[in-house]
């Protein structure tokens, strides 16, 4: 099975509708999200992505380094908000803009939705999520090979919306220096989260790397919590709750 094909089959497993709910799927191009909404708004959901993404895919056809680049990118007052949003979060925390795309589009979407009046929705776009927190939930966290996959998760307590994001250098297609299971950022700023995120896996090339890692992501102003893994290791920083899976069912993942 190649990795791609290990990829669809865990969004197959997470990727399930919660009675009472309105769970729809969106791609287009590279983005892939999942929604589980108060109400049927795909024909919202779709025209804000493809507007989001239309600003971005004009903005790398006047910059082609935006994409490929793994160093911060200059400030740029008359970029779309999209792409400064992508730009300040690099900038934070050392890494190229294109780290935070997947947070910043759903970071955006969410925000959107909230605009509409739509004030309970959880956004998965490519294992990157945001989401309202009207009630509790409950969030898996997948580490690969670790034992600690699918059993460890993540308790979220009520309040306003929040940004989850995970980055790896052992699972998944995007590209990553380090050897992190799972580098998990919390932050009310999706994009942020998402770039966050793929600092930590950057940092993390064995177990005696995760302490000083999740100190040095959880001070990045914005940043709410960090969970690091690796093997059969971990740590915590911040906002954090954990929660066993082991043993209970799953709220959300």
């Amino acid at each position: 099975m190649n990795m791609e094909q290990k990829r669809d089959d865990i969004y197959r497993t997470y990727r399930r509708c919660r009675p009472g709910y309105c769970c729809f799927r969106v791609a287009v191009g590279e983005t892939d999200l999942w929604l589980e909404t108060a109400r049927e708004c795909r024909a919202e959901v779709e025209k804000t992505v493809r507007q989001l993404r239309r600003q971005l895919r004009a903005y790398i056809s006047r910059y082609p380094a935006f994409l490929s680049t793994l160093e911060p990118w200059p400030g740029d007052p008359e970029a779309p908000e999209i792409v400064q949003r992508m730009i300040a979060a690099a900038a934070k925390v050392g890494v190229g803009p294109m780290a935070a795309v997947a947070g910043a589009i759903a970071g955006m979407l969410g925000q959107a939705l909230l605009a509409a009046g739509i004030e309970d929705f959880f956004i998965e776009n490519g294992g990157d999520l945001y989401f309202t927190r009207i009630k509790p939930r409950l969030i898996a966290v997948y580490a690969g090979s670790s034992p600690f996959s699918w059993r460890l998760g993540l308790k979220i307590p009520p309040g306003k919306p929040l940004s989850v994001c995970t980055s790896s250098g052992t699972v998944g297609h995007s590209f990553s220096m380090g050897r992190a299971d799972a580098a998990v950022v919390l932050s009310p700023d999706g994009a942020l989260a998402d770039a966050a995120a793929t600092a930590a896996a950057n940092r993390v090339q064995s177990p005696a790397d995760l302490e000083k890692t999740a100190s040095y992501i959880g001070r990045i102003p914005g940043v709410t919590g960090v969970l690091l893994v690796c093997g059969e290791t971990l740590a915590a920083w911040g906002e954090i709750e954990l929660a066993d899976l082991s043993r209970g069912t799953l709220e959300e993942s």
